[in-house]
């Protein structure tokens, strides 16, 4: 992608070239696609051959001689195609496409010189009308990066279909001074804010006025009764006179203030709302090469697929819609691959030969759903059952229990895949973990429905910008929170007769689910709840298999936030995603959920849920704890029910850093780690544990699949203490290593 010019005006003719190579090559690509479905549509070749006039016009002013061959040679088959010497058929169109390509490397860089006879010399003999060129290899896409706004191109031979870039003019500004910008306009709305308060104190200061002149009024029926010298009675009459005066003035001023802060508040609002507008898009900025890309692997395929995009106007913000594209593209792929039949197997269901795939977006209760639908043959329900018992996810008893929608859940698992063999499309089981992953990243879900032979459903729901949050303010140890909206499943206030306690756990009922309850005040290491006799207010968090209740001090109520992205240097802070300011000015963090719920999960394993009714804990006597750091949820859970069983009190983290943060935040007799996990290795994570004052005397062990006599002396270089291989798990041998490391539990 280019990098992005503040104003056209000082861009230089490269420059200028490229942004138009780049706006025309989405109009030619666009214009021939739709060409394919009906090839004598003359309005398309219309704007295709204005499209490449234009460009070859750019292409001559600048002197880049390879642009101004191809689109000549694009130039002239369209003007065959209108005068009708030439009927185009798909073999055009597929050469056109090329060009496109072609012309997309060339703006990249166009001081390579590139070599486009052979290319020139094959359109012209099939806009002669000549025979269908022998197979050659073929000219490598390379479709245009998206521009992050649509350019003007200028001239009134340029072509646009949207009437408006006629009227607007359009410069391109950097992504980080819009942020900066919209950075200031919640600024300013928070700052407005502070006038209403400030008018509410001077509304006391009213009232004070107004009892201390109900007190000079009383002191002068006072004085009356001794009948005071005229010099008195003169000067309590001026005190009355000032005070009434002071009552006036006062009143005046409050009128004028508060019409000023109503003015105020409006204007910092429309403010921010215009600010928060220049972060939003089009869908269909995002969407435009969507077409092509189902079009040509369709073809891969041997398929027939039409794509239609439905809301393509409808406003997305930037970020959002630049993470969409990756997500969107899988999801594309495997709707044609696995999802539509081939054309010869459709016509013997009864279906079109053509398989049809929708791809909409739209604005629903203030956040963006995002919907891609096909009409293939469905998920296959049991197959998908049958994936999961034979890759040990779950055992065939459960499995068959399972409806539909929590079998699709398993499709998003990495390495999840139906297909036997593997193709450059897919097989390899990548794709839908990667659009979940971004889903979260997003603050957003996916949900999955099918019906057998009719077709997939795919429902995205994600905010509609990341810039500005809707979340619920809830008060923890006094300090507010914020937790987003969109995480909560239910907020309620639990009387406390309807927690109930099973081996020693509370829940209560939800949806006929036995829901856990913890308390903010654990989670978030603020100290023990004070007791209470009121109801409890619980935020339901956590997806369906997963749900817990979380108990917060008082709920505060709604407010739309503005995110403010902590300080890098930060790093990942513990169940915090960001910070926020409310309409007072006021700091306060938002709630990680998907971190949050995994600390519950946490606590819940370990036995050291807090009880809620009294504020004590609950856990058992305090035994040795060790934490175990596997990447491995296998391996994680082996080791964790075979030391639990034994008597441990057992913590587990999910990588090297997930280690790093609980050795550093909870006390641990021993650290168990595996050395091969991402974001850190146990290798690295020992070598920390050893340089850390507080915990440079911990026990650690390391447990790995690697048993090379040069493995365990690396380990044990790192300053382990023991060094054991997973081979020992189903004997004595990880038991008695622990045992001789921190004694009995």
């Amino acid at each position: 992608m280019t990098a992005p010019v503040s104003d056209l005006a000082n861009a230089s003719l490269i420059d200028l070239f490229r942004t138009e190579a780049e706006t025309q090559n989405q109009i030619l690509s666009k214009g021939l696609l739709a060409l394919e479905r009906d090839y004598a549509d003359a309005k398309q070749l219309e704007e295709l051959m204005r499209a490449a006039h234009s460009l070859k016009g750019a292409a001559r002013i600048v002197g880049i001689e390879p642009a101004v061959k191809v689109t000549h040679a694009m130039e002239s088959c369209f003007v065959a195609a209108q005068s009708g010497s030439l009927s185009l058929e798909r073999r055009h169109v597929d050469i056109l496409l090329a060009g496109v390509d072609l012309l997309g490397k060339i703006a990249q860089a166009p001081e390579r010189g590139m070599d486009v006879s052979a290319y020139v010399t094959a359109l012209d003999a099939a806009a002669a009308g000549g025979p269908e060129p022998k197979k050659t290899t073929p000219v490598p896409a390379c479709p245009p990066a998206p521009l992050s706004e649509p350019a003007p191109t200028g001239g009134d031979n340029s072509a646009s279909s949207d009437p408006a870039s006629d009227i607007d003019r359009v410069l391109r500004v950097t992504a980080n001074h819009l942020n900066r910008l919209l950075g200031l306009a919640g600024e300013s709305r928070v700052e407005a804010r502070w006038l209403d308060p400030f008018a509410r104190s001077l509304i006391r200061l009213k009232r004070m006025q107004l009892d201390l002149a109900r007190s000079v009024d009383a002191l002068n029926d006072s004085l009356s009764s001794i009948a005071p010298n005229e010099h008195t009675q003169s000067r309590m009459a001026e005190v009355r006179s000032k005070a009434a005066e002071c009552r006036q003035f006062l009143g005046e001023r409050l009128v004028a203030l508060e019409m000023f802060d109503r003015r105020s508040t409006n204007l910092s609002h429309r403010l921010y709302d215009e600010a928060l507008a220049c972060r939003m898009r089009p869908f269909a900025d995002g969407a435009q090469g969507f077409p092509r890309m189902v079009r040509d692997v369709a073809r891969s395929l041997g398929k027939e697929v039409q794509l239609t995009i439905l809301g393509e106007q409808t406003q997305v913000d930037r970020d959002v819609l630049e993470k969409l594209e990756a997500p969107l593209n899988h999801m594309l792929r495997n709707a044609i691959d696995h999802g539509i039949e081939s054309p010869d197997h459709r016509t013997a269901l009864g279906k079109p030969r053509e398989g049809r795939i929708w791809l909409e977006a739209r604005h629903s209760a203030g956040m963006l759903l995002i919907t891609l639908r096909d009409d293939g043959r469905g998920i296959d329900v049991e197959a998908v059952r049958q994936a999961v018992v034979e890759r040990k996810l779950t055992n065939s008893e459960t499995a068959a229990e399972m409806r539909d929608s929590e079998l699709f859940d398993f499709l998003f698992l990495p390495g999840f895949t139906l297909k036997k063999t593997v193709t450059e499309i897919s097989g390899r089981g990548v794709g839908l973990d990667v659009v979940l992953d971004m889903m979260k990243r997003l603050r957003g879900s996916i949900r999955i429905s099918s019906e057998a032979g009719k077709g997939t459903n795919f429902q995205l729901q994600l905010p509609l910008t990341l810039s500005v949050l809707r979340a619920l303010l809830v008060e923890i140890a006094g300090e507010p929170y914020g937790v987003p909206l969109a995480a909560i499943t239910r907020t309620i206030k639990l009387p406390k007769d309807k927690i109930a306690t099973i081996e020693g756990r509370q829940h209560f009922e939800f949806e006929g689910q036995r829901v856990g309850l913890v308390t903010a005040q654990q989670v978030f290491n603020k100290g023990e709840p004070s007791a209470t006799n009121d109801d409890l207010a619980v935020i339901v968090v956590g997806e369906r298999s997963e749900r817990y209740g979380l108990i917060v001090d008082r709920f505060l109520g709604e407010r739309e936030l503005v995110v403010q992205p902590l300080d890098a240097r930060l790093g990942k802070i513990k169940d915090i995603s960001a910070g926020a300011l409310t309409d007072d000015g006021t700091p306060l963090l938002i709630v990680d959920i998907d971190d949050l719920v995994r600390s519950v999960q946490k606590l819940s394993a370990a036995g050291r849920v807090a009880n809620v009714r009294n504020g004590a804990d609950s856990g058992p006597v305090q035994r040795k704890r060790v934490l175990v750091v596997d990447d491995s949820l296998t391996v994680r859970e082996l080791q964790r029910k075979l030391l639990e069983a034994r008597g441990y009190e057992v913590e587990v983290a999910v990588d090297g850093m997930d280690g790093w943060n609980a050795a550093r935040l909870n006390p641990h007799d021993l650290i168990i780690t595996d050395v091969d996990m991402p974001r850190m290795d146990g290798i690295e994570l020992v070598s920390l544990i050893r340089k850390d004052p507080g915990l440079k005397s911990k026990p650690v062990m390391i447990v790995s699949y690697k048993d090379r006599e040069q493995d365990r002396a690396r380990g044990l270089e790192a300053g382990a203490d023991y060094y054991l291989t997973k081979g020992s798990f189903h004997d004595e041998t990880l038991v008695q290593a622990v045992s001789d490391l921190i004694g009995p539990p």
